[in-house]
């Protein structure tokens, strides 16, 4: 009987949806930072996560109906089986030189993405309780990075004695994870089967027709939080392909991409822990607790675009077919520690950059509503949103956009929408407190306005 069915804990599924993120996108995210998918010649890599972005816009339209209709086991398991496709196109590369399976894995990458991404957003800004939400982001964050960690020393292990391409050796090892990681999804349970830590249940609305729920994350262009938060969503993976293509892929030895690697996603995961400190902070508001986490995050982006600036001024190009960057004594080796340091620490920080942006953009997007179904269209939404954003940024490297121009383009995005993020900051209230229909019309009837002061924020359902 359903009744007598078991109940899972929120915080174990998500322990369950980090490592299944640890598997999939952790070893992409870590593939994906040697610039180029690991190949001297990024054209391929840029190509296909361009083709990936596109096709995410579509995929994380459709996203959250996808996810309420067919339940987050299934389509995370399919969405993770993409990322080991994808990785296994570079092993056709490295014998044939070419480049079209990896585009097409790439666009199929994107399908599956988008939908998994939606799923994840789902869990991990439904299943906490508003007081848990900071400490849930950053055990999913930790392990999710871990793969990133895991995927540097795989890539430092395999590469150590190799300069050029990836081997097939280490392209092998990212795929066989990825499957694992994908066989991880199966483990999680139905949302109807999950209970928060005080005992309440995640509510699933049933979703009857997936046209019509994409219809409705569609109408979330004419939602004025969605609008304010375009700008963050838009540059919240911008950034990657100046950070892993003229930066990392350029200035490198193949094996000290994958050491910087490591402390990049290392980096990630210190931080996310430090901020949770701040977000679950009871003592303070949780307006407070917005402003100050947004201005740690505007001081951090705007130091490490500083460094990276200086950084960049030095050279105009990265190694390729062509010859040798023209970086002062050419490719950055991790063991020439004089030249090394500063390079790598300020790749470094550039995680720290990361991980305070993308925890802030789901701790603020985990502000405005608690319903789980809501949430699914705001992660689709978010992730179309941010996929517009990485098909340009990584069209602007196919494209051999100088790259000065990549740097400033990335600076301002990302100063523009820390703006936009102060103004929601002022506007967060310390709890977010649903209305049925008939309670928002008795609230217009009357004209009365929920203000900030009663502690709540009026969700309006589609």
């Amino acid at each position: 009987m359903a009744g007598s069915l078991p109940y899972f804990a929120s915080r174990t599924q998500i322990i369950i949806l980090g490592f299944v993120c640890f598997g999939c996108p952790g070893m992409f995210n870590a593939l994906n930072g040697t610039g180029g998918g690991g190949q001297v010649d990024r054209t391929a890599g840029n190509n296909a996560n361009t083709a990936l972005y596109v096709c995410f816009i579509f995929s994380g339209l459709f996203g959250g109906a996808i996810v309420n209709k067919c339940g987050v086991r299934f389509t995370m398991f399919t969405g993770g089986i993409m990322f080991a496709l994808y990785s296994a196109s570079y092993i056709y590369i490295n014998h044939t030189g070419n480049s079209w399976f990896t585009i097409w894995a790439g666009a199929m990458l994107g399908l599956g993405a988008g939908v998994f991404w939606t799923a994840q957003g789902m869990i991990m800004m439904s299943y906490p309780l508003e007081n848990e939400k900071g400490k849930f982001i950053t055990i999913f964050w930790i392990i999710f990075n871990l793969g990133g960690v895991l995927g540097g020393v795989v890539l430092l292990l395999t590469n150590y004695n190799h300069e050029g391409p990836l081997s097939d050796a280490a392209y092998a090892a990212f795929l066989a994870i990825e499957v694992c990681g994908a066989f991880c999804a199966l483990v999680l349970a139905p949302p109807s089967k999950v209970k928060r830590s005080d005992g309440s249940s995640i509510e699933i609305k049933k979703v009857e027709n997936i046209l019509d729920d994409a219809l409705a994350i569609l109408r979330l262009f004419a939602d004025p939080w969605m609008l304010l938060l375009i700008p963050m969503m838009f540059s919240s993976n911008f950034y990657y392909s100046y950070q892993f293509g003229p930066y990392n892929g350029s200035l490198f030895t193949t094996r000290t991409k994958g050491f910087n690697n490591i402390w990049y996603w290392g980096a990630q995961m210190a931080t996310s822990f430090a901020l949770t400190r701040l977000l679950d902070h009871q003592s303070l508001s949780r307006k407070l607790r917005a402003l100050i986490g947004v201005a740690i995050t505007f001081c951090a982006v705007n130091a490490v675009w500083t460094g990276t600036f200086l950084m960049q001024s030095r050279y105009t190009h990265g190694a390729s077919a062509a010859g040798p960057t023209d970086y002062p004594g050419g490719a950055i080796d991790f063991k020439d520690t004089a030249r090394a340091a500063g390079p790598c620490i300020l790749y470094a920080c550039m995680g720290i950059q990361d991980a305070l942006w993308n925890n802030m953009a789901y701790w603020l997007l985990g502000t405005i509503t608690n319903d789980a179904s809501k949430l699914a269209r705001y992660a689709g939404f978010y992730k179309a949103i941010q996929s517009i954003g990485a098909a340009v940024s990584w069209q602007l490297d196919a494209k051999n956009v100088a790259f000065k121009t990549q740097l400033a383009v990335n600076w301002a995005l990302l100063d523009v929408a820390a703006i936009m993020m102060f103004y929601l900051s002022f506007r967060i209230t310390n709890s977010a407190v649903e209305f049925t229909e008939s309670e928002r019309e008795m609230l217009v009837q009357a004209n009365a306005d929920v203000d900030t002061d009663t502690e709540k924020i009026l969700v309006i359902d589609d």
